[in-house]
């Protein structure tokens, strides 16, 4: 959240909105086609998840024509049902608070990518409440503007045209 800009419109300083991919700062005032975004958002998500488990579906298929063995089946089976429910949960963590530790969430994008259906159905639960992060953004946001309207009031008036107390 950048604090002291100008805006465009009104020239006046204040806090700018942070942008939402795909969806910019139209969460703020959800303009700008903001319900079909998101429902646009949310079917597509769930189309790439439906494609995503049709290519999941074709490798294991192929795991099964090269008769590599009911354990190995298995372990690719788990290997990819668990990493989907954990970067479900990242996910959807996300979308509520900034994390703590960002070399930590760094370290799980290689867990997100092989759990990809789970992010693409996190993201398409998320676009049928709001958009993804907005929640957290919009409170970001509004704190910025009150801390922001708060030191402008204290600033008010011309210190040099005070009257000093005078002496008895």
């Amino acid at each position: 959240m950048s604090e002291d800009k100008r805006t465009p419109e009104t020239g006046t300083s204040g806090p700018q909105p942070e942008e939402i991919r795909f969806f910019g700062t139209s969460w703020v005032d959800h303009g700008a086609h903001y319900g079909l975004r998101r429902a646009g958002l949310a079917v597509g998500a769930l189309a790439a998840a439906v494609a995503g488990a049709f290519v999941l579906r074709f490798a294991y298929q192929g795991l099964q024509v090269a008769e590599v063995g009911g354990l190995v089946n298995t372990l690719v089976i788990l290997m990819f049902a668990v990493c989907a429910a954990i970067a479900f949960t990242k996910t959807w963590e996300g979308f509520g608070r900034r994390p703590a530790d960002q070399a930590r969430e760094d370290s799980l994008k290689s867990l997100k990518a092989i759990g990809f259906i789970g992010v693409l159905l996190a993201y398409a639960l998320r676009c049928l409440v709001e958009a993804p992060g907005e929640k957290l953004r919009r409170a970001e946001y509004e704190t910025a503007r009150a801390r922001h309207e708060k030191r402008r009031g204290a600033r008010t008036g011309n210190p040099a045209a005070r009257r000093k107390p005078r002496r008895p």
